[in-house]
């Protein structure tokens, strides 16, 4: 059975920043959302506005991944079911709403370690912004235009 986009989305949240508190799921559902605005660039060619489109784009949220790191993700969207708090916080980004930790960034990671490196992805395209609890937020360089 197909998740509705509302469900996926905070199936998302919940699995990518369900243990970061409110600001961590706000941050992250911020980032979920400028792909899906976004006017350039790599997410508006592949999701082309398009809530579903932005999440299910492959590789792109270890969470939408069946393995991980050669082994088999044991933490994916279909094995955890949303609570209210997740669908609060799909809501709040679907109404618009903006974690000003997040900005306007395009890709966040955890980098288990207490630094964020100063770029994101390796290709250079996203540049340090914040740190929101666990999670390092990356805005768009000159150099993501040309995705």
């Amino acid at each position: 059975m197909a998740y509705s986009e509302r469900e996926l989305f905070a199936r998302l949240i919940k699995c990518e920043a369900g243990g970061e508190g409110l600001n961590g799921m706000k941050a992250v559902a911020t980032v979920v959302m400028n792909r899906v605005h976004v006017a350039y660039g790599e997410y508006l060619r592949t999701g082309q506005g398009n809530l579903r489109r932005v999440i299910e784009q492959p590789y792109q949220f270890t969470c939408l991944m069946p393995e991980a790191y050669g082994e088999v993700n044991p933490q994916t969207v279909w094995s955890n079911e949303p609570e209210q708090i997740h669908y609060e916080v799909a809501d709040w980004a679907l109404a618009g709403n903006q974690h000003f930790g997040a900005g306007d960034c395009l890709w966040y990671y955890n980098p288990y370690s207490p630094t964020c490196s100063n770029y994101f992805p390796f290709n250079r395209t996203g540049s340090y912004y914040n740190r929101v609890g666990e999670h390092c937020f990356y805005l768009p360089t000159p150099r993501y235009a040309e995705t």
